[in-house]
């Protein structure tokens, strides 16, 4: 990481609510506790994450974004927003990366985050969902090379939004990891932000919870430390 992106603000984008807290809500919470300003853009409203058929979307999508919003103070976030698209229904298009290349000419980050579009498969047993990889490659389509060219959305320009260009993307959640941030010091901040997201607690992140610490060992043991996350980190900035 640079010096300048070291000391910059930061954008998160992830598909669901839950997602950033288990790819990289310790190395969030990190960087918010140095006094970046760390912002997190979720795409889509997790409203079909539940497998009971009783379960109402619209009240189950009032929920999620309420329990975004608690995590992201837990993690100590700047600030956090939710669109209103359906889970399962997140595509690439103009209208999802025009909130993205919107978010970061609002806020100008030297770190933009998100998840590896490359990643269909994990350990020949999972298949990663098709919005974790659409929220990754909508993200870096923004980034490189919307955001930075005034042809990309002009009609932010005449609101003042004047083109950015992102020197670094972290991207979790990926088959190629080139990074361990050390996140010791964060990983029960991480647990905590997920803790908030309450009716995720028996299944979805129940999915995970056996996963996540075992990763962060693994990851902390390649850098000699005791909890680590792994990211696919590009410097755009050359």
């Amino acid at each position: 990481m640079t010096e300048k992106a070291a000391r910059g603000s930061v954008l998160a984008v992830f598909a669901h609510p839950d997602d950033a807290e288990i790819a990289a809500g310790g190395t969030l919470a990190k960087w918010a506790a140095t006094g970046r300003d760390v912002h997190l853009l979720v795409l889509t409203n997790g409203d079909r994450g539940s497998t009971d058929r009783s379960v109402d979307r619209v009240e189950l999508a009032r929920t999620r974004a309420a329990e975004t919003a608690s995590a992201a103070r837990v993690l100590g976030l700047a600030g956090a927003t939710v669109l209103e698209v359906h889970d399962g229904e997140l595509e690439n298009t103009p209208e999802i990366r025009g909130h993205v290349v919107r978010a970061i000419r609002e806020l100008r980050p030297t770190t933009v985050v998100s998840c590896d579009p490359s990643a269909w498969f994990f350990d020949d047993r999972f298949v990663n969902h098709a919005d974790h990889r659409t929220a990754g490659a909508a993200t870096l389509d923004s980034v490189w090379p919307a955001a930075g060219n005034p042809h990309y959305f002009p009609e932010h320009l005449g609101e003042g939004l004047e083109p950015h260009d992102v020197p670094e993307v972290w991207l979790s959640w990926t088959e190629e990891a080139n990074h361990h941030e050390d996140v010791t010091d964060t990983f029960a901040t991480k647990t905590a932000a997920l803790a908030e997201h309450r009716s995720q607690l028996a299944e979805g992140i129940r999915f995970f919870e056996d996963e996540i610490e075992t990763q962060a060992r693994e990851a902390g043991a390649r850098i000699g430390v005791g909890y680590a996350e792994s990211f696919r980190v590009l410097d755009l900035s050359s």
